[in-house]
């Protein structure tokens, strides 16, 4: 049997949703490049089945851009004294939740770098402001708290949680997060899940030291904690940290690991990440043809937008309303439209399974 038919079959059994196993997924990861256009076609099908056409919008709003960890691959990182640093008055970021609203999203995003200025009561209080105000569902990104804190959101109203592994590699992790353990990481998205949170995970493809046996561990992972929504994103340095200087711009390989979560995952909410479109201008929409259903439009304003420095040369220039009218100009051209509804992970078959 040549290669090509080996992959035929491998995709076959991919599409048809049977269990694919650490060797078939490091096939994927690394098959030859001209079959790529396969894998991508195939998770594009199993992406229509599962979640449809529509393209889900959740509107981000970076209201800190202060941080307590030290990350090596992040800008934000405690040690980083060439940013700017600030935090949004709680009115501004009720004010952009509102604009969140008017653009006709259904979600919004309060992320921050892991702040301890803003303490569980003051979260509480926005996440009702915002409730009050707008209706709107609210994720949380801000790192790992307790689960007496995750609980307490919850209760404020919080409907879900974003909170990416990064790495399933327990070295590269201790490396990368220095004073951070990855099983720490992991527990807090068990417990997220436990109390009935949509959860959100994810990875970096192109780490420094990462190889596709890590990419398959990190997919495993993935499928393993039955996240919700995987954020998986191509590293990019950031000049004002440890990594300076290490390029990476092969975005195919992140395209493979979206397609290869698409394929194993089936029905989660998977974004075409901002970090793909600054690498490629068209990497949004390669990625959206390649299983994601789900994109992230930067709400935040200027002047604070251009700090929250994770990496450089951040895309989504312009106002809230520019932005959502390109992007909806550039899903017509791949046959897509706009989700207005909530765009929650679609009910599973197995009733056993929390969600």
């Amino acid at each position: 049997m040549s290669i090509s038919d080996h992959i035929e079959k491998l995709l076959l059994k991919a599409e048809i949703g049977k269990s694919l196993s650490r060797e078939d997924i490091i096939r994927l990861l690394k098959m030859p490049g001209e079959n790529a256009v396969d894998l991508f076609a195939t998770a594009d099908r199993v992406r229509q089945n599962e979640v449809g056409n529509e393209i889900y919008l959740r509107g981000i709003i970076e209201f800190s851009n202060f941080c307590e960890r030290n990350c090596l691959y992040c800008g934000l990182r405690k040690a980083n004294h060439q940013l700017d640093r600030y935090r949004m008055a709680d009115d501004e970021i009720l004010s952009t939740a509102r604009q969140v609203k008017a653009a006709g999203l259904s979600t919004v995003v309060l992320q921050s770098g892991e702040d301890s200025f803003y303490v569980t009561e003051h979260i509480c209080s926005l996440i009702e402001s915002v409730k009050r105000e707008t209706g709107l569902v609210v994720t949380l990104s801000l790192g790992e708290k307790s689960a007496a804190d995750y609980r307490t959101f919850a209760e404020a109203g919080a409907d879900r949680y974003l909170l990416k592994h990064e790495t399933a590699s327990p070295e590269l992790y201790k490396y990368l997060r220095p004073g951070c353990r990855l099983d720490a990481r992991v527990q807090c998205l068990r417990t997220l899940r436990q109390l009935g949170f949509e959860t959100g995970t994810g990875n970096m493809v192109g780490l420094p030291g990462q190889t596709h046996d890590m990419l398959a561990d990190d997919l495993l992972l993935m499928k393993l904690l039955d996240a919700d929504m995987l954020g998986i994103g191509p590293f990019i340095a950031h000049p004002d940290t440890p990594l300076a200087g290490i390029d990476h711009d092969d975005i195919e390989l992140t395209l493979r690991v979206i397609a290869v979560a698409r394929l194993l995952t089936r029905n989660t909410n998977i974004p075409a990440t901002t970090a793909l479109a600054t690498l490629n201008p068209h990497g949004r929409l390669q990625a959206l043809q390649a299983g994601a259903n789900v994109v992230m439009p930067d709400f935040t304003p200027q002047p604070y937008k251009s700090r929250y420095a994770i990496y450089p040369g951040k895309a989504d220039a312009g106002s809230a309303r520019d932005i959502v009218a390109m992007l909806e100009k550039d899903f017509q051209t791949i046959g897509r439209t706009i989700g207005r509804g909530a765009g929650n992970r679609p009910a599973k078959q197995n009733p056993g399974i929390l969600h």
